[in-house]
């Protein structure tokens, strides 16, 4: 016998503890610890009286501020933004964690606002435009393009500093 054996099912007690572990070592949102709690209520089955309710577990824990959906997205977008990833890769990445519209409007507003200066920090660290070596040809252009509309720039953005010769940042014209 080399297996492991399986781990018990979750009760209520198991999986309050769960998800105060998980709160505790993540910053996350309402929707990803739901998530979270559903695939581990999935995985190791439940043998609570009453039915699995983690919608309440996690409505509780936002009640006492464990879990703060406008922190995080303040938290993520910022965070995505000094990585140079622009406003629609940020609202694409809030959404995607569950962070309601309400919620989510002043980080994708604040993202909006520093576009730019995003768009400068990804093409410092891809080295594309003016902090490439050289200019590039049709085909390394269209990367550079791919690359920034990936990251979440406009396709206006993306010309601008794709286009921009080696050592000449352009102007910012919001």
């Amino acid at each position: 016998m080399t297996g492991k054996r399986p781990r018990p099912p979750l009760t209520e007690e198991t999986l309050r503890e769960m998800a105060l572990r998980h709160v505790g070592r993540f910053a996350t949102s309402r929707g990803k610890l739901l998530d979270y709690l559903h695939r581990k209520i999935r995985e190791r089955g439940w043998e609570g009286e009453a039915a699995a309710a983690p919608e309440a577990l996690v409505e509780r824990l936002a009640e006492l501020g464990y879990v703060d959906d406008r922190a995080y997205a303040a938290m993520k977008a910022s965070s995505l933004s000094r990585r140079g990833y622009g406003a629609r890769r940020v609202a694409e990445t809030l959404r995607a964690a569950g962070i309601g519209e309400e919620e989510g409007a002043p980080a994708k507003a604040q993202s909006e606002a520093e576009a730019w200066d995003a768009a400068d920090r990804f093409a410092r660290r891809k080295r594309i435009g003016p902090y490439a070596a050289q200019a590039p040809d049709p085909k390394q252009r269209e990367k550079w393009i791919a690359a920034f509309l990936r990251a979440g720039h406009g396709m206006g953005v993306a010309r601008r500093w794709v286009d921009a010769r080696p050592g000449e940042v352009p102007e910012r014209d919001m």
